[in-house]
């Protein structure tokens, strides 16, 4: 069974994740990764910046992992909604937010999330992009890079207020 540490209260033992805390952690999933793409494949362009290529950067790592394939950029599109949907708020919920109440209990949630943020956007530019499919380190620095660390600590954001929000 999955568990948790955190409870209402915010400390506590490890307990179930209860399936109402399943529906709030993909409910908040999926309002980040809309919020992410509506940020970074609409509103940046519109504003005359980078536009965010989440699915075909997902649809190259499947390539990179499995070879060329017919379907590669619908199985893109599938990966970048299940990270944003289970994936990223598994990684907030289990290891950033119990981490910071170990290492920096002192740090609120905002803050927390920012630094989740950060780390989502150096594991999708640097570990995937960089490292599994071998593209300049962080896309060479260049407009989708910072329109990119936005929309990951934006995504971030938004999955923690929701979450926060709805367990107290």
């Amino acid at each position: 069974m999955i568990s948790t540490t955190q409870s209402k209260a915010g400390g506590g033992g490890a307990r179930p994740l209860a399936p109402a805390n399943l529906l709030i952690l993909l409910v908040a999933g999926a309002v980040a990764t809309a919020a992410f793409d509506l940020f970074g494949q609409w509103l940046t362009p519109t504003l005359g910046f980078a536009r965010l290529a989440p699915e075909p950067l997902a649809a190259q790592t499947l390539q990179t992992v499995f070879g060329p394939f017919e379907g590669a950029a619908l199985g893109g599109a599938v990966v970048h909604w299940l990270t944003g949907i289970l994936a990223y708020p598994v990684g907030y919920v289990f290891i950033a937010r119990p981490v910071a109440r170990v290492v920096t209990p002192f740090l609120p949630w905002p803050v927390v999330a920012a630094v989740y943020g950060v780390a989502l956007w150096v594991f999708a530019l640097y570990v995937m992009a960089h490292l599994v499919n071998g593209n300049p380190a962080f896309l060479a620095f260049t407009g989708i890079t910072w329109v990119a660390l936005i929309g990951h600590v934006l995504w971030a954001a938004v999955f923690a207020a929701i979450w926060e929000t709805a367990r107290r």
